[in-house]
């Protein structure tokens, strides 16, 4: 049985629910695939590039004490550390860029390079260097993996290849972010803004900057990752057109929720002669649009396909196993025909 080397790079609140996953599915990963693992690098910017030899004590490492065990010199830079722990996997869950997509590209780029299969929750990498990291995964005999982009473990990207093959999507729309909607949920209630992105914080929905949050940004980015992978389309992040929540009144939203019409932060893409136009904006929906059961922190896309009308993907109040999850399992996927 393979034990794999893994490295995480970015040990944040997805990070810690990631290895607490890994440890209750242990047994099963084991029994089921064959597949047994250590974590031998940790890199964040309080830590810096941690390895350790044999790997760490999962319990010291949730607790913060992976440090107390670190024998100097420590790695200087990405490629010492992969070497270093002689990756196998990396797990890249570092902050979201959205108009440049670094330094998680290069973080990417560097892994892959080494020869480790990369497994990511960061979209800006998608958008900004796609194409360009596919192919360095195809040659390299390895996968470049990334399910927990857009919508935490639901299939977006796995349903299409595994299950829809030649399916074309022709558009999409979509509530893809659970921070808006707390706010704008807490402003029906009479809250005001301030306090609804407090409660978003509380809840652990928001971007490390809220702003790319509230003002559409990474939606954006979401629309942007689907529309490259499902539709083909080099869709660049300044041609959505956006428009955030952040200028909505308390008294607009209420009106939309008594009328019935509840005001949603909506995310569309359609494919039309040629080209796909592409929006997030917030807008009211009727109380038969799938878009209307999105509530919370649920998420939900809507797709149009060349042979299915409409085809509805809904992740009921995910959290950050949620999350972790969409990470294992592609960690699974990108290794269990490894023999």
């Amino acid at each position: 049985m393979k034990i794999y080397n893994l490295c995480f790079l970015g040990f944040g609140n997805v990070g810690r629910a990631l290895v607490s996953l890994l440890v209750e599915k242990r047994e099963e990963m084991r029994e089921s695939y064959g597949i047994e693992w250590r974590i031998k690098g940790v890199a964040t910017r309080r830590m810096g590039w941690l390895v350790h030899a044999d790997g760490f004590d999962v319990e010291m490492l949730l607790e913060g004490g992976a440090v107390s065990n670190i024998k100097p010199p420590a790695p200087t830079d990405v490629h010492e550390w992969l070497r270093a722990a002689s990756a196998d996997v990396l797990f890249e869950t570092t902050s979201l860029d959205p108009f440049t997509g670094q330094p998680g590209t290069e973080h990417i780029r560097a892994a892959l390079e080494h020869g480790a299969h990369v497994i990511t929750a960061n979209k800006g990498p998608i958008v900004h260097a796609y194409e360009e990291l596919s192919q360095l995964a195809l040659k390299q005999g390895r996968r470049f993996m990334f399910e927990a982009t857009v919508a935490d473990c639901l299939p977006v990207f796995s349903m299409f290849r595994e299950c829809l093959p030649t399916a074309r999507v022709l558009g999409f729309r979509a509530v893809l972010n659970s921070t808006t909607s707390i706010i704008i949920e807490e402003m029906e209630r009479g809250r005001t803004f301030e306090e609804g992105v407090r409660r978003a914080q509380e809840l652990g929905v928001t971007e490390t900057e809220p702003g790319y949050d509230v003002d559409g940004w990474d939606s954006a980015v979401k629309v942007c990752a689907m529309a490259r992978v499902l539709m083909r389309a080099p869709l660049k992040l300044e041609e959505v057109l956006r428009e955030g929540i952040r200028n909505l009144d308390s008294k607009r939203i209420r009106s939309a929720r008594d009328a019935g019409h509840p005001i949603k932060l909506v995310s569309r893409a359609q494919a039309s002669q040629g080209r796909v136009k592409a929006s997030v904006r917030p807008e009211q929906v009727a109380p038969d649009d799938p878009l209307a059961m999105a509530s919370g922190t649920s998420l939900l896309i809507y797709f149009e396909l060349d042979v299915l009308p409409g085809l509805t993907m809904m992740a009921y109040s995910p959290n950050l196993k949620s999350t972790a999850y969409g990470l294992l399992a592609d960690f699974i996927n990108a290794v269990k025909e490894e023999k």
